[in-house]
């Protein structure tokens, strides 16, 4: 059974943290969640500011979180790991150690029905209360899944 997920996009400041805190907020403590990104850019800095913004507005505190870059070690400390996007999901496999099996899903796997293949990133869309809503129905999805 999937206990521990890993959240997964580009920087780990938006998209990634966010999915970590709705989805926590959803499940309390019945997993062990995280978050990181494909690239060393925002390493040991909190979210963005709009998007911590953004989360609070829903009741969601990303405060305390730190980005973190993701490494080979990931497939062996998490059960799933969910990326944001294509490219990031390719980035993950690239590291994949030889005879790790740990899925790699899209977040977007979790909600089919809406046609979408990635969680837009806000930090180039600017549009966090967009992203928050499709990661809300992500993690909802991602949820009934694992329960």
């Amino acid at each position: 059974m999937t206990r521990r997920v890993l959240f997964v996009c580009l920087g780990n400041i938006c998209r990634s943290p966010a999915a970590e805190g709705v989805v926590r907020e959803i499940v309390g403590d019945r997993l062990r969640l995280d978050s990181a990104g494909t690239s060393d850019w925002h390493r040991g800095k909190p979210p963005y500011r709009p998007m911590i913004d953004a989360a609070a507005r829903r009741g969601i505190d990303l405060r305390g979180l730190r980005a973190r870059q993701f490494t080979r070690r990931d497939f062996l400390d998490f059960d799933l790991i969910v990326a944001m996007d294509q490219d990031n999901r390719a980035d993950i496999e690239r590291l994949r150690p030889e005879g790790a099996t740990t899925p790699v899903r899209l977040f977007t796997d979790y909600v089919p029905e809406t046609g979408l293949d990635h969680v837009p990133d806000p930090y180039y869309t600017r549009d966090f209360e967009a992203t928050l809503d499709l990661i809300e129905l992500c993690a909802a999805g991602l949820v009934r899944d694992l329960f």
